[in-house]
Order: C-alpha cells, then sequence, then structure tokens
C-alpha cells in the first residue's frame, strides 16, 4: 500500500492535521493508523466489573482522539498554557493557531461558553492571595467540553474524516519505521500476526504521552535529533467542592505555578475538575496511573486536581521517561497494582492511612477502588518535599486547601519528556518524518496538541 500522508496515532495532533488538510483542499492520499478502536466501540469494562481489567491497549488512553475522549474536555484558550510551541513559531502564531483551532472545535459542537473571563475583580483578589503566597497565576480562558460530551464531538469528527475519504485503521500497531538513507519512507505494521509495510512520502508521528516512550526508543535507534526533557511526577489531590467554590465559580481552573523551598523545582497545578471523579489509566507493562475527569451532568462532591513536580536529567542519567515509570512502578506495588491514596494529614503525622480512616472523613474518595497506603514510601524526597510545601503555599490562596483529610492520590505521571528537534516549518533531520503533539515534546494538552496538527496540516497540503 501506498499514501501521499501516514498519521501515526488518532489523538488531536493527529486528527486535526488529516483535518486542516482537507479543508485547505488536499487531494493526498490520507492514512491514520491507530492502535485502539474507533470511539463508538471504546468502553471500559470497570463499571460492570468492579476493578481494572487491564485491557491492552487500555480504551481510556488509546483509540480516536486518544485520551480526550475520556478526559474533562478542557481546551485551554492561551497559549502560556500547553506546551512550548510558542518557543518553536512564535508568540502571535501560536495565539493565532489556538484561536482558529477553536473556531473548529465550536463548529463541531464545543460549548460557547468560556470559563474564567466574567469576574475579573473577583480574579484579581485571588491573584493577590497568589502572590502573596509566592505562587503565579496564569491567566487561562477554558471552554470546558465535558467527558460526555467530548466523545460525542470527537465522534462527529471521525465521521468527518471518514466521510472526506481519510483512511484510519484501527486495532493496528505501528511496530517502526522504514528509514533508509536519512529518509522515511513509511512504517511497519502488524496485521494479523504478520509484519507489513506501508509505503508514505510524508509520516507524521502523534503518538501522545501514551506513545512517548517508543518514540524515545526511535529516536535512539534512528538519529532523530532530539534531547531529553522534563518529566512530571506527582499526585492527584482531592478536596470537598466547598473549599474549592471560589476558584471553580470564577476560574473553573486555577493554573498555580510556584518554586517552593529548598529545592525551588517548578511545582504546578493541572488538569483541575470541580465536581469531578479520579480516574485510573493504564500504560504499558500494567503500569497504572491516576488521572481525573468532569462530566458536564454528572457532578460529585468533590474537586480533584493535579500536582506535578517538573524534574530534568542531563548527566549522566538522561532518561527520565525511565525513571517517572519506575516511580509509578513501586508505588503501583504498594497498592498491589492499584492506585494508592493517602490523606495530607497522616502524611504529615508519619503514618499510613487505613480504609476505615477515609470512610470518616468529609472527603470520600470517588476512585473507589483506590487503595489506602503510604505514597511516602513510594515517592521521591524532593518530589514530596515540594509537594508539602506546594500544598501549604496553595493553602493561603484556597484556605482549607491543606487540610488534615485533603486526599493525595500516586502516581500522577506526565510521559512527554523526550523533545524532538525541529525546525519552525516542524521539519525534523530525518526527510519526510515530522513528530507532533505529546509524545513530540512540544505539547502537554488538548488545544496546544490540535493547534501543532493545525500546522502540520497546512504545511502537508
Amino acid at each position: 500500500m501506498n499514501y501521499d500522508v501516514i498519521i501515526v496515532g488518532a489523538g488531536p495532533a493527529g486528527i486535526f492535521t488529516a483535518m486542516e488538510m482537507l479543508k485547505k483542499g488536499t487531494q493526498k492520499k490520507i492514512l491514520i493508523i491507530e492502535k485502539g478502536k474507533p470511539i463508538e466501540k471504546r468502553c471500559c469494562p470497570k463499571a460492570k466489573a468492579g476493578k481494572c481489567l487491564n485491557c491492552k491497549p487500555c480504551n481510556i488512553t488509546t483509540g480516536f482522539s486518544g485520551a480526550g475522549a475520556f478526559s474533562d474536555g478542557k481546551l485551554s484558550l492561551s497559549r502560556e498554557v500547553g506546551g512550548d510551541l510558542p518557543d518553536l513559531i512564535g508568540a502571535e502564531e501560536a495565539q493565532a493557531l489556538i484561536d482558529y483551532t477553536d473556531s473548529i472545535y465550536l463548529e463541531f459542537g464545543a460549548d460557547t461558553h468560556v470559563e474564567g473571563v466574567s469576574e475579573p475583580e473577583k480574579v484579581k483578589e485571588i491573584r493577590r492571595r497568589a502572590i502573596r503566597a509566592g505562587l503565579k497565576l496564569v491567566d487561562c480562558p477554558i471552554r470546558h467540553l465535558g467527558t460526555e460530551r467530548a466523545q460525542i464531538l470527537y465522534g462527529s469528527i471521525e465521521l468527518w474524516l471518514k466521510d472526506h475519504g481519510v483512511d484510519i485503521l484501527f486495532d493496528t500497531n505501528v511496530e517502526d519505521l522504514v528509514i533508509e538513507d536519512r529518509v522515511c519512507k513509511g512504517v511497519v505494521i502488524t496485521d494479523r500476526g504478520e509484519k507489513q509495510i506501508i509505503y508514505g512520502t510524508d509520516v507524521v508521528v502523534a503518538t501522545g504521552r501514551r506513545g512517548a516512550e517508543w518514540l524515545e526508543k526511535l529516536c535512539a535507534r534512528y538519529e532523530i535529533a532530539h534531547k531529553p526533557g522534563t518529566v512530571d511526577i506527582g499526585v492527584r489531590v482531592e478536596v470537598r467542592n466547598e473549599i474549592m467554590e471560589e476558584v471553580n465559580s470564577v476560574l473553573y481552573e486555577s493554573k498555580l505555578v510556584g518554586y517552593p523551598l529548598p529545592f525551588k523545582n517548578k511545582v504546578r497545578t493541572f488538569c483541575q475538575n470541580p465536581g469531578g471523579f479520579v480516574s485510573r489509566e493504564n500504560y504499558d507493562n500494567n503500569l497504572a496511573v491516576v488521572n481525573g475527569h468532569s462530566y458536564k451532568e454528572l457532578k460529585s462532591g468533590n474537586t480533584n486536581l493535579s500536582i506535578l513536580c517538573s524534574h530534568n536529567f542531563s548527566v549522566p542519567f538522561n532518561k527520565p521517561i525511565e525513571y517517572a515509570q519506575k516511580v509509578g512502578e513501586l508505588t503501583n506495588m504498594l497498592a498491589n497494582g492499584q492506585i494508592l491514596v493517602q490523606r495530607y494529614g497522616d502524611i504529615l503525622n508519619g503514618k499510613r492511612t487505613w480504609d476505615k480512616e477515609l470512610a470518616q472523613g468529609n472527603v470520600r474518595p470517588t476512585l473507589q477502588d483506590a487503595v489506602a497506603g503510604d505514597i511516602t514510601a513510594a515517592m521521591p524526597y524532593r518530589a514530596m518535599v515540594n509537594i508539602i510545601n506546594f500544598i501549604q503555599a496553595v493553602d493561603q490562596v484556597v484556605p482549607g486547601f491543606a487540610s488534615e483529610e485533603t486526599l493525595l492520590y500516586s502516581p500522577e505521571l506526565k510521559f512527554y519528556s523526550n523533545k524532538v528537534r525541529m525546525e519552525p516549518d516542524l521539519t525534523t533531520n530525518i526527510k519526510g518524518l515530522y513528530c507532533l503533539g505529546d509524545s513530540s515534546g512540544w505539547t502537554r494538552g488538548l488545544m496546544m496538541a490540535s493547534s501543532m496538527g493545525v500546522l502540520m496540516g497546512r504545511r502537508l497540503v
């Protein structure tokens, strides 16, 4: 088989590459290859089974639209949030791409309401408290899709691409790239247990966080120019809605950044979900990672958000993804393969958390199969100290955040550390090969990854 453009991964970056090519009138033959299922067949059996069944591949993180279909679907409408693409192409172009991409989301049914822009005086007061606490509040308007509506929206996009002639191979694993004399000529797939080569003039790798490790190995094998980037290690925090009421209503998502003593590493909040639910995702080798999401209609009595510590490695160690995986594996071991949860007060008091203590508190875990225990037995000292000190700073912005019964789930890991070197036109040092989205190291979220796909589509049209 031969195609003009082969896109590996049907996440936001890959989807919007194909969409923009079609919107610009391309006549090229496009193939998208996805290891997961079409969105209408993506179903997590956990609700019926009562526990995670370790499906391979995981229907939460793989399939059409990637993890986006089962996230809470927050579109960050500012170039200051979502990755380093502005550093590559310029701030003004990045913002213009975001604005254009947002219009496409609206075209396919995104909510017209934008969070975080209606009460500027209250935002100023929250910022004042953040400044006093040594934190920075990042302004970022949010368009919230909601988990259930995100699936409907991406389902419409899937049908649109098929109706416009894009071929999509589902349940198909890309094993390797075909690179000869520094030119990418196609991909190697597994079809019914047999390897097969599909040739393409241009190959776009957009495998998301799930495929970050795979891409890192390809970079080493084929000398695709790259450098180790940042890996985020942290926890998912859950508190009662009453604690977060002001921030939830004024901002929806409070993006706070700090550099707490004594290490002064970057620590930030990420993916805040008012009335949301803590969830689990599965990665390769049965690695269980915590996440969170929220629906438009179904609400819990809690708000969850992540606190992430940024780690950078260079000499002599330069494998940050493997480092984060080891932290996750150790935490999973303590929880017998599940997600670990601990009360903040128990961490300060140097004790583990027990199930009966969780049952007695105001904050009831929304991830019901999380295992009560001691996350400090697995979390690196540097990260744990950063998290504790950051929580105490956030408590000055949101009184009650550092309550003894605040819940911390672990591990929360973000795999996008490998950063592929590329030019502003997205070319790499391998002719015909392009790398997009979170797996490329340049984006960290739905909107920025989608925008990078738009830019790629314009380049390939």
